[in-house]
Parts: structure tokens; C-alpha cells; sequence
């Protein structure tokens, strides 16, 4: 049995996050991190930025499914309107370099 939250991944027990737009429970490391930074949503592709941190899987069907179920608000406790111009253009980039 694994241990709470810990997945055994490549010999190693791993964090596990939740998407928040699909919602499946995966490897950290799988998982896109992102952080609030004076109301513009930025991914943290270093892991290090301070601040409470969102997952999402890299692909705009969680990210249009996040928006859809507003799930940022919640993810980052806010009320105030939050700009994912940043994530957006970061994920159309990944997909493009997948496609091309």
C-alpha cells in the first residue's frame, strides 16, 4: 500500500497534486505549477516562485476546463479577477513545439 499522497514513481515516493481542471490526482512532476503574482496567473517552471501554487496538466483542455469550472479563484483564494494570458501563451507554445 502507498503511503498518503505519495505515489512510488521510478523507485522513488513521489507528491501527488490534483489537476484543477480535470481534477485526477498524478505525479507532481507531471503537473504544471502555477503562481499568483499581483493577479496575473504565471507558470513556475522552476518550482520556485513563493506563493500559494496551483497544478494543472499542460494542455489547454485543462486549462479551458479550469476557466470553465472557475477554478482558479478557488485554487488561489481570491475574489479578484485573474489575468491567464502568461499560461495560456505558455501551453499554445508547448503544443506547437509537440506539433512541429
Amino acid at each position: 500500500m502507498h503511503p498518503h499522497g505519495k505515489l512510488e514513481y521510478g523507485g522513488q515516493a513521489s507528491p501527488l497534486r490534483t489537476c484543477v481542471g480535470c481534477r485526477v490526482r498524478t505525479v507532481s512532476s507531471e503537473l504544471l505549477r502555477l503562481v499568483m503574482v499581483e493577479g496575473v496567473i504565471v507558470p513556475d517552471l522552476r518550482r520556485r516562485l513563493q506563493g500559494r501554487g496551483a497544478s494543472l496538466h499542460p494542455s489547454l483542455s485543462c486549462l479551458d476546463l479550469a476557466e470553465r469550472r472557475r477554478a482558479f479563484p478557488r485554487a488561489f483564494r481570491t475574489a479578484v479577477p485573474l489575468d491567464l494570458s502568461q499560461v495560456r501563451g505558455h501551453l499554445e507554445e508547448l503544443q506547437t513545439e509537440r506539433i512541429g
